[in-house]
């Protein structure tokens, strides 16, 4: 079903309200956490895909259009569409949405000389996110996550760059670069069989698959060579290209929020496993973002 799913265009079918993407926040008790939806009209039939605040993007079940009236099942959603605003209930708490920007935008036709964004020294320019204990230190010149806990987020922010990152993931370990806090591009090295292309290392979590293998290296250094302008990412693993110009249709769980329009900082996951070292992090940012 996923590999269909991420077939489907931004807007399936201009019948339908509800047809597009969207960018949603979940309201709670206890706070607010992001959320994305796309939905097209297949044959009159709604196809329907989210991600939550956690996990993967996956089809949802048992939806039901009437008009600008939006059910779904599982989850237990109910969705009103007015002026292109969604407004509803889950059982945690209301729902908000705004339709997702295209964010299609011409790369810098240069761009600048790298600049560190870790010193090296000490957290000068990082904080730890996700409200977890923060096992985040550096040693010999390394960013390392000593046990499960906090996520460790840049303090600047970003909009279109070209990232470098050298990581280097323990056997079992689990976790992910976060591209403006909202598109995980998958770190892992779990049991063989655990995750398919779609969660595997390289991928952006759950929507686009690494189209090249490159051999495991667990518990050796590795590096990532990231393009993003808009949501076309580039990706390189260790000098192969593994994605090509690819789009990224929305959110991936455990993003820090679903404003797509806004510039983001980089984070790198902390809450899986603890055992990950990331090194050399430089980012080059087009002058007209600076």
């Amino acid at each position: 079903m996923l590999l269909v799913m991420a077939l489907l265009p931004c807007v399936a079918n201009e019948s339908s309200p509800f047809a597009g993407r969207w960018d949603l926040t979940i309201t709670t008790p206890r706070g607010a956490y992001p959320s994305w939806m796309e939905f097209a009209d297949e044959a009159g039939t709604p196809a329907i895909r989210m991600v939550g605040r956690t996990g993967s993007v996956h089809a949802v079940r048992g939806a039901k259009v009437e008009g600008s009236h939006l059910t779904i099942a599982d989850p237990p959603w109910d969705l009103t569409v007015r002026d292109r605003k969604l407004a509803g209930r889950a059982p945690e708490g209301t729902i908000t949405g705004a339709p997702a920007p295209a964010l299609n935008r011409e790369p810098p036709k240069s761009w600048p000389a790298p600049e560190p964004l870790f010193n090296g020294h000490d957290l000068s320019g990082w904080t730890g996110s996700g409200g977890a204990m923060n096992h985040w230190i550096v040693k010999d010149g390394e960013l390392q996550n000593q046990a499960p806990g906090a996520n460790l987020q840049s303090l600047r922010s970003f909009d279109d760059f070209k990232l470098h990152v050298e990581y280097n993931c323990p056997p079992g370990g689990n976790s992910g670069v976060y591209l403006r806090g909202r598109y995980e591009v998958q770190v892992e090295y779990e049991p063989p069989g655990k995750n398919d292309a779609f969660h595997a290392m390289g991928s952006i979590y759950g929507f686009i698959p690494p189209a090249a293998d490159v051999p495991q290296r667990s518990g050796q250094w590795e590096s990532y060579d990231v393009t993003l302008v808009g949501r076309t990412v580039t990706v390189i693993r260790d000098g192969v290209l593994i994605i090509d110009g690819a789009e990224i249709p929305g959110i991936t769980g455990g993003a820090l929020d679903s404003r797509e329009a806004e510039p983001g900082p980089l984070y790198l996951q902390g809450d899986h496993t603890g055992g990950l070292r990331y090194r050399n992090i430089t980012i080059s940012v087009p002058l007209l973002h600076r």
